[in-house]
């Protein structure tokens, strides 16, 4: 079994050795951050030119993806999604050259598709980790930064020293490489179900003659509100005890109502406040108008029929 260091072992004088094939905004954030920790590090991309900056700043460049596979122990993988990763790995003189080496799969896609590299991997003699990256480009290298891995655990552990140079935190998540992706996708939902809807408040306090600028202090409150409600709604969501007690289903049906009126009346589209209100009446016309929001997690995911 190989084990990757950052600094030079005892008779031997060079670091592991990494590839970043993609050089994306983020390929080449996280490229950089090998490079300030002194790693040996061979970048490619599809498209030519985007490694200029790497390769002044001491990285090797490569000229095929075969090439650059050949150059590392550890191969970190950032592209747009899995259908770019598999054009480059699914090659046959690039999986050659992976043979036996480590893949860390940092592509954003779906569980299904993770799940189906790390079979193409393990058929081809590809040592396989799924990850999932939940910061931007500006954070990586810093303390700041927020990395999540899912795969083989011993795999993770020798390989932890290398990761660990892109700064912040690493969890892995267990053995079933889906998983990576599987939180990711959720934390997504997330931010960006919640960013529509601020978007949606900007239009609708514009409406009103209210800037964002004025609003944005409002917002940030609201906002600081959602952190402890997620915890506790976490708890409602496994323990199935959804208590609504504070704010029942009811009371919020009515305010999202009052929003859509308001929206509608401005001619501002409000598609995202009705399929909300739309799942909080359908928890209400099945008995659950006492509970609190998150019942509708539930109700959402039952199968019809």
């Amino acid at each position: 079994m190989s084990t990757y260091s950052t600094t030079p072992s005892p008779g031997h004088s060079s670091r592991a050795a990494v590839t970043v094939l993609g050089l994306g905004p983020m390929g080449r954030a996280l490229a950089g951050a090998f490079l300030d920790a002194g790693l040996r590090t061979t970048v490619w991309n599809r498209t030519p030119g985007k490694d200029r900056e790497l390769l002044d700043r001491g990285a090797a460049g490569a000229r095929t993806a075969a090439e650059a596979a050949a150059a590392g122990e550890v191969v970190v993988v950032c592209v747009v999604n899995y259908d770019a990763a598999d054009a480059v790995l699914r090659q046959d003189e690039v999986a050659a050259a992976l043979k036996g080496r480590t893949v860390v799969n940092l592509t954003a896609d779906t569980p299904a598709r993770a799940r189906e590299t790390a079979e193409w991997a393990a058929a081809h003699g590809v040592r396989y980790l799924d990850g999932a990256i939940m910061v931007p480009t500006p954070v990586i290298g810093t303390p700041g930064g927020v990395f999540l891995y899912s795969g083989p655990r011993d795999l993770y552990r020798e390989v932890r020293p290398v990761l660990d140079v892109l700064g912040g935190s690493h969890t892995h998540l267990g053995e079933d490489i889906g998983r990576a992706a599987a939180f990711d996708i959720a934390l997504l939902d997330v931010f960006w179900t919640s960013m529509a809807g601020y978007a949606h408040a900007l239009a609708v306090a514009k409406a009103e003659g209210i800037t964002a600028r004025e609003l944005a202090p409002f917002a940030q409150g609201i906002a600081a509100i959602l952190p402890p409600l997620f915890a506790e709604w976490a708890g409602d969501a496994d323990d199935g005890t959804f208590s609504g007690r504070l704010n029942p289903l009811t009371s919020g049906a009515s305010s999202m109502a009052h929003i859509v009126a308001v929206s509608e009346s401005h001619g501002i589209d409000a598609g995202v406040m009705r399929a909300t209100e739309g799942m909080a009446r359908r928890a209400i016309g099945l008995g659950h108008g006492t509970d609190g929001f998150v019942r509708v997690a539930e109700v959402i995911s039952r199968h019809l029929g």
